[in-house]
């Protein structure tokens, strides 16, 4: 048997095992006993013993030492065992991935979320999760657009909840809704609490934005633009989140735009602030889902996108109707 197989060795150079052959030593490796090891994987002894036969012939070496009692594994089998189950137990968990990709919403899905819409959308996106796909392992990637964008094009992220339009070739943009900006002011502001306020009325206030890198800070600079804003009017403090930026704005540094979804959760817990409402058609951003341009998970994306329009028409926002 061993010079029969070292022999094939040398013929059987470039031939690979099948996966029947691993597994039928690896039953073997195991039990032991090849009536035993062929009634565990569903075979004939005679086919399993075949194929053991065959794998030895195939790597040049002898795995087995065959007697009439018992089967022992040579040196070469016990050290070949180990890997022989390693690349079966490679094989399962490659099986395991492809039913995955065939049924939508189950396996992991890492959604990357910018910071001025991760604490206001981030509940209803994980109750819907929950309640409507819950065989899917959400991970949740809090960072700035132009991180998650490289995270996209990387394939560490597979989905974006971010501010639109983005413009970047390969990144397709599924929109979920628009959203008004609010002036939020400190109390006793002459604007708090007014509706129908002019865009105009941004030209001279003392605007506090985010930091450099927030999309958000970009889109409120690129409304005081349109109102006539001047360059040099004071834009002399910034904050890294909104809910410090609305602090400094009820300490009486000056006044701030927020997103209508942001507004509740940063303005309930301090009196001292107060809202005023643009006149139409109000200052406003689109959010929406991006992906990869032609992901193979583009079916179900679009599907999640649906569903979360549907959830988000309870929040203040207006969904876009008839997208996906």
């Amino acid at each position: 048997m061993a010079s029969g197989a070292g022999s094939g060795g040398n013929g059987g150079k470039g031939k690979q095992p099948s996966l029947a052959q691993l597994r039928a030593f690896a039953a073997v490796a195991e039990y032991l006993h090849f009536r035993d090891a062929a009634a565990a994987i569903g075979m004939s002894q005679p086919a399993l013993s075949g194929a053991v036969s065959a794998l030895e012939e195939t790597l040049g070496v002898q795995l087995v030492e065959r007697t009439t009692r018992k089967v022992l594994l040579s040196p070469a089998g016990e050290r070949l065992a180990v890997r022989a189950r390693a690349v079966l137990d490679a094989v399962g968990e490659l099986m395991e991935e492809a039913e995955a990709v065939r049924a939508p919403f189950t396996g992991v899905l890492r959604l990357g979320v910018i910071p001025t819409v991760a604490p206001y959308l981030l509940p209803t996106v994980l109750t819907l999760v929950h309640e409507r796909y819950p065989e899917l392992d959400l991970q949740v990637h809090e960072e700035q657009t132009s991180s998650l964008l490289e995270g996209l094009a990387a394939g560490r992220l597979d989905l974006l909840l971010l501010a639109v339009p983005l413009g970047v070739p390969g990144v397709a943009e599924l929109p979920l809704f628009d959203e008004d900006f609010v002036l939020v002011t400190p109390r006793g502001h002459g604007l708090g609490g007014r509706a129908g306020i002019p865009r105009e009325a941004l030209r001279e206030l003392p605007l506090l934005l985010l930091d450099e890198g927030h999309c958000l800070r970009d889109q409120a600079l690129d409304i005081c633009r349109e109102a006539g804003r001047t360059q040099g009017a004071p834009v002399t403090t910034t904050a890294a989140g909104l809910s410090t930026l609305v602090q400094l704005v009820a300490g009486g540094l000056g006044v701030t735009l927020l997103p209508r979804t942001a507004v509740k959760v940063e303005t309930d817990r301090n009196d001292q602030l107060v809202t005023g409402y643009f006149a139409d058609p109000a200052p406003s951003r689109r959010v929406a889902l991006a992906m990869r341009t032609g992901a193979a998970r583009q079916s179900e994306f679009e599907t999640f996108a649906q569903a979360l329009r549907e959830a988000m028409r309870r929040l203040p926002v207006r969904v876009v109707a008839g997208a996906g």
